[in-house]
């Protein structure tokens, strides 16, 4: 089981502020999470295939293919202050 000083130290580390209710709270959530994964640890699993999704997903993104990109006037034409065919920005401040 985590106890109280290991989720204060990972809230630490992800700069978290906790209450005490929380702490106690994710002691028990983060322990269940490792229940899990000892379990699935255990089993074998040699003739799974990896996956990166839990779902089949296909066609999710179209095709990457070139295309034409924007004519150079047109992308500047509504720029508030181009300067040396390109777009002007701010300088950073120091």
């Amino acid at each position: 089981m985590i106890d109280r000083t290991q989720v204060l130290h990972v809230a630490r580390l992800a700069r978290l502020q906790l209450t005490d209710d929380e702490v106690e709270r994710m002691s028990t959530e983060l322990s269940s999470i490792l229940d899990h994964i000892e379990t699935i640890s255990e089993l074998d699993l040699s003739d799974v295939a990896p996956t990166a999704h839990v779902v089949a997903s296909e066609g999710a993104l179209r095709a990457d293919a070139p295309r034409a990109s924007l004519d150079h006037d047109v992308a500047l034409a509504q720029a508030p202050d181009p300067a040396d065919d390109g777009f002007r920005v701010p300088s950073p401040q120091a």
